[in-house]
């Protein structure tokens, strides 16, 4: 197929395009920045209607994972990117006929700040959703899945914290923190929570793609479905990077004090930086949520294929790789 993936400078948009290119697919990538995957690339804002019409031209799929990814910032740039962006490429993919895409979305979308048991993909609600990334997400996947139609197969997968080598969302924020001696659990760490190894969440997005047309208008939870416990989480990760674990515990409430007033103080300093712990992060980590993958593996056809296990033995070989493979 002819496939154009948004958002592939970042390690999951880059890991789904290798994975298509690997296959035979011919990809077209699209983000601000350079990707440096030696595919068709296109530069840009998603934003940008002309630029979207130009990178739709005789596509026959879309994977579309590029979005403002923050705990902080003002609602108009979420708004602006990933509900405008969203909004205008499917507006764009439709006028141009192409037949499938897929929306990557997250499971905070239908995520109220309840423990989520062995939870399926409940609907996403937008009045609900717990800050600006995740409302604006639920606003987004709406949109992507009303438009499903004959002709226009739209689907939404929602990988759950997805890391692996190289990732700058999850892991290198832990050892960053832990490096520095400022790595902490809240609640001692004891919930479970489920994560995805980079490699299976992008085999997923692969199979959403290429069933399409059976499972359209719906939306899909994608995890390892091996839920752990925050503490040794943070512990393995720490491990593979050769750092300290985390040092002592902190009560929810007091963290969700604490991310308050460091919210208000990065907005009155007008920082852009992520701070170190916000309320929607500290309900993160003290809140179980972990997912039923029975529905998602049968509808995509899908298993994933690297354990947690072997993830954190490849993340220990990224950050000491052996001498002898040089």
């Amino acid at each position: 197929m002819r496939v154009l993936v948004t958002g592939a400078s970042g390690m999951l948009g880059a890991c789904v395009a290798r994975a298509l290119a690997d296959r035979g697919d011919v990809v077209t990538v699209w983000q601000r920045r350079a990707s440096e995957l030696g595919l068709r690339e296109l530069r840009g804002e998603i934003t940008d209607t002309a630029l979207s019409r130009r990178a739709l031209a005789g596509q026959e799929a879309v994977i579309h994972l590029a979005a403002r990814v923050s705990v902080t910032g003002p609602w108009s740039e979420f708004e602006r990117v990933n509900v405008g962006g969203t909004a205008n490429l499917l507006a764009e993919a439709a006028a141009a006929g192409v037949p499938r895409f897929v929306q990557v979305s997250s499971p905070s979308v239908a995520h109220a700040g309840h423990p989520l048991v062995g939870a399926g993909a409940g609907p996403a609600d937008p009045a609900r959703a717990r800050g600006h990334y995740a409302r604006s997400k639920a606003m987004a996947e709406l949109a992507a899945l009303e438009q499903a139609r004959p002709g226009f197969a739209t689907v939404a997968i929602r990988p759950h914290l997805v890391w692996g080598p190289g990732d700058t969302q999850l892991v290198e924020r832990i050892v960053e923190r832990a490096r520095a001696g400022r790595l902490v659990l809240i609640d001692g760490g004891r919930v479970l929570i489920d994560t995805t190894y980079v490699d299976n969440a992008a085999s997923a997005l692969v199979a959403a793609l290429d069933r399409a047309e059976s499972i359209a208008g719906r939306a899909f939870v994608v995890s390892n479905g091996e839920p752990r416990t925050v503490a040794e989480l943070f512990a393995r990760i720490c491990s593979a990077a050769g750092v300290p674990g985390p040092r002592g515990s902190v009560p929810y409430p007091l963290a969700r004090i604490g991310g308050a007033g460091v919210e208000r103080a990065w907005t009155l300093l007008r920082r852009h930086d992520e701070p170190p712990m916000t309320r929607f992060l500290a309900e993160q980590l003290a809140t179980a949520h972990w997912f039923d993958q029975r529905a998602t593996r049968a509808a995509l056809r899908w298993r994933p294929t690297v354990s947690l296990d072997d993830g954190f033995t490849r993340l220990r070989a990224h950050y000491f790789p052996d001498p002898q493979d040089c």
